[in-house]
């Protein structure tokens, strides 16, 4: 298993927000952790990412391990660094007066010592370029005139730039016209197909994440309510009602 996540609680000074979540990813999965506003899915993906409060929760009990190896003491750059996990956080935080290629670049620096690091940028940036034409289109132009959608991609394309094996996704298809997140989507399937690259990815839209993800759980006031694969969720009565817009 390559993420696990065991028994994890987590507080935002006396406030518990995570209650001993446990679930696991294996590697080259997409799986999708879903709930309404309020679940702590994004305090999920903070604590994984490794971030420091106030931004993140502080995680105080269980554990959380990749490839074998407890994190918890690890910072988030080192992460980066080891290629192990990156964020790409809700709301894209781009920098709007940087061209999507400077954008591109500036997620290079873990790797800026190697003896290879224009080649290993290059073809990174041949990747990215290759999932979302759109950004080859828009190379040279500030990614503060982007489309939302496209700024979207950008940040995804930003993540993929520092080669980590595993892209935790926090409510990327927030603000997306359906065709811009359907491309976006498509993309990211391609990304695992190809690189098996593993996502774990937060979202609201259950029907988008499920249809997205071949796994899943639902998360609801810090807690896993169900589990299973995304046809086997998508048929759970409770969480049609509650998620899916069924009955």
């Amino acid at each position: 298993m390559l993420l696990e996540v065991k028994d994890v609680k987590a507080r935002y000074g006396n406030i518990e927000v995570l209650h001993g979540v446990s679930f696991s990813v294996d590697r080259g999965e997409i799986v999708t952790l879903i709930g309404s506003n309020g679940a702590s899915k994004t305090s999920m993906l903070y604590s994984l990412a490794r971030l420091t409060p106030p931004d993140a929760p502080v995680v105080s009990g269980g554990d959380i391990l990749y490839n074998g190896t407890s994190i918890l003491k690890t910072e988030p750059h080192i992460l980066i660094q080891k290629q192990m996990m990156v964020l790409v956080p809700e709301g894209r935080h781009i920098f709007g007066n940087l061209t999507v290629e400077e954008n591109l670049k500036i997620a290079t620096y873990p790797y800026r010592k190697d003896i290879n690091s224009e080649a290993i940028s290059s073809e990174k940036k041949d990747l990215v370029y290759g999932l979302f034409p759109r950004l080859h289109e828009r190379r040279k132009q500030r990614s503060e005139l982007l489309s939302g959608g496209e700024q979207q991609m950008l940040a995804v394309g930003r993540a993929l730039m520092t080669g980590c094996e595993t892209i935790l996704l926090d409510e990327p298809s927030m603000g997306l016209a359906p065709k811009l997140m359907f491309e976006m989507f498509k993309a990211l399937q391609k990304l695992n197909f190809i690189k098996h690259t593993t996502i774990l990815v937060v979202e609201q839209n259950a029907k988008v994440a499920l249809d997205f993800a071949s796994r899943g759980y639902v998360l609801k006031t810090g807690e896993i309510i169900a589990a299973g694969s995304s046809a086997e969720l998508s048929a759970k009565a409770d969480v049609r009602k509650a998620y899916l817009g069924g009955r």
